[in-house]
Parts: structure tokens; C-alpha cells; sequence
């Protein structure tokens, strides 16, 4: 078993994703471990998808073998690294690359499918733990095949702004490349690649 870094349930060895959150695995190329971000904690490697990972939130597929037998203990044979089994993935099925960034407070953050926004909970709280206005659990990202990157706001204390406008909570809005977001009173400029 292994735990999900956004919601630390234990889930099963060969998930792609969280059954119980949905967030996306992305595994060290090294050493196999599972975590969020773009380097490994545990070694410094680079953080990538599983190979013959599918590109549907929710669904289960199978690890590479190498990957596998890393994660349980076992040997990858010789000659064969990490790195050669396990592909880097980008615009994934067609899915344009989503940044919310905000380089005076040296936010920059690449959209993950269902990902949580928030001080407390989910992907990318190393940017907003030192926010005290932004909720715990503020928003939430979501790709839409039909209306592209999409932002819900989760009840937040302090409310979530799509280009000055509030959102309602559990409104799930579209985020189109120039726009501004707006989590308690930090902006982020969305870019949409």
C-alpha cells in the first residue's frame, strides 16, 4: 500500500490515482516513491507520471513492472534506469498546461485534474501556508474536456475571485489564459498553454 500525498489515505501499489481523492500519483524517477511537485523529497529525482498511465481522473491502470518491483522491495535488473521506464508527461491526452502564478510572492503553480487549493489540504500548500486568509481547503482545479481548466470554490472563509467577481461556492467556473484569480487577497495570473 502506499499513502496519497493529498489526502494521506493508504491506496493500492498499481493506482495512477487516488481512489479516494482523485489527485493524480507522480512518482520519483529514481527511487520510486510517490509525492506532489516537481523534485523528490526523498532524493532529489524528478517526479513523473507512471508509465502507461491514462489520462482519465479516477481510473485505475497498472505500473510499470520496474517501477513495481522499486516500490516493493524488488530489483530493476541491470542496465535499466528509472528514468528510461518511466516517461515524463506533457499536455497529457491533449490537456493544455494550466500556471497559476504570482512571481512577487513567488507562487507558481502547474494545474493538477482535481487537484485542491488550499493552506491546509492539498498539492500545493507550501505556497499558501504562510497565507492565514486563505482557506484551509480554498478551491479546487478541474479539466473539463468540453470547457477547458475549470476553478469551484470550496466554501472558503474569504471567497475566491475570478477577474474581480466572487464565485459561488461549488460553482465550477472557467479559467481562460489573462485572467486573474483571486484566492482571499492573493492574485494569480492564469496561463492557459
Amino acid at each position: 500500500m502506499i499513502i496519497c500525498p493529498t489526502c494521506r489515505e493508504e491506496i493500492d501499489n498499481d493506482s495512477h490515482y487516488c481512489d479516494q481523492c482523485g489527485q493524480a500519483l507522480l512518482f520519483c524517477d529514481r527511487c520510486g516513491s510517490v509525492g506532489i511537485g516537481r523534485r523528490c523529497t526523498k532524493c532529489g529525482g524528478l517526479m513523473v507520471p507512471p508509465a502507461g498511465a491514462d489520462s482519465g481522473v479516477g481510473q485505475q491502470g497498472r505500473l510499470s513492472e520496474s517501477l513495481q518491483a522499486n516500490m516493493t522491495g524488488g530489483t530493476m535488473g541491470t542496465g535499466g534506469s528509472m528514468m528510461d521506464m518511466v516517461q515524463p508527461r506533457q499536455n497529457a491526452g491533449g490537456v493544455p498546461v494550466l500556471t497559476l502564478a504570482n512571481d512577487s510572492l513567488n507562487i507558481r503553480i502547474v494545474g493538477t485534474n482535481g487537484a485542491i487549493i488550499g493552506r491546509k489540504n492539498g498539492p500545493y500548500t507550501q505556497f499558501f501556508s504562510q497565507c492565514p486568509y486563505v482557506s484551509g481547503t480554498h478551491a479546487q482545479l478541474r479539466y473539463n474536456p468540453a470547457t477547458g481548466w475549470c476553478i469551484t470554490d470550496k466554501h472558503s472563509s474569504n471567497g475566491t475571485k475570478l477577474n474581480q467577481r466572487p464565485l459561488q461556492p461549488d460553482v465550477e467556473m472557467s479559467l481562460n489564459n489573462g485572467d486573474t484569480l483571486t484566492l482571499a487577497n492573493v492574485n494569480l495570473q492564469v496561463i492557459v498553454r
